[in-house]
């Protein structure tokens, strides 16, 4: 009698159990299914920010930025130099109009450690 007793309340646990895991799925899947109305989806943020293209060689830094898009970008290159007493340089920042190309020049004394340009776009 006791083993069946054990036995009912093992299950009745491990049924509960399963319910409480199971609970949130199904009311998951019931708000989907009863929502009739679809979600709309985020707008797309519009494509923007001009197209660069750095190479280095030896002390200098070229970098050639193309802007396809209808906003304005402003593009700065950045050069990192490879030796701890040349000094990095941030370049100021140009505009880059729609359509058109702009070159980024900048160099270091000896090596350059990285380039890179950044961006802020504008309307």
């Amino acid at each position: 009698m006791r083993s069946t007793r054990r036995r009912t309340w093992a299950l009745l646990a491990a049924a509960a159990v399963v319910a409480g895991l199971l609970a949130p799925v199904a009311v998951s899947a019931a708000n989907r299914a009863g929502s009739g109305a679809a979600v709309p989806l985020a707008p797309r943020p519009e494509p923007s920010g001009a197209e660069c293209r750095t190479s280095v060689e030896g002390s200098r830094v070229v970098a050639y930025c193309h802007n396809p898009y209808p906003t304005t970008d402003l593009v700065r290159l950045h050069t990192e130099c490879a030796r701890w007493w040349d000094v990095d340089a941030d370049g100021s920042a140009v505009v880059v109009q729609p359509g058109r190309t702009v070159k980024l020049e900048d160099r270091c004394w000896k090596e350059v450690g990285s380039a890179w340009v950044s961006h802020a776009v504008s309307s």
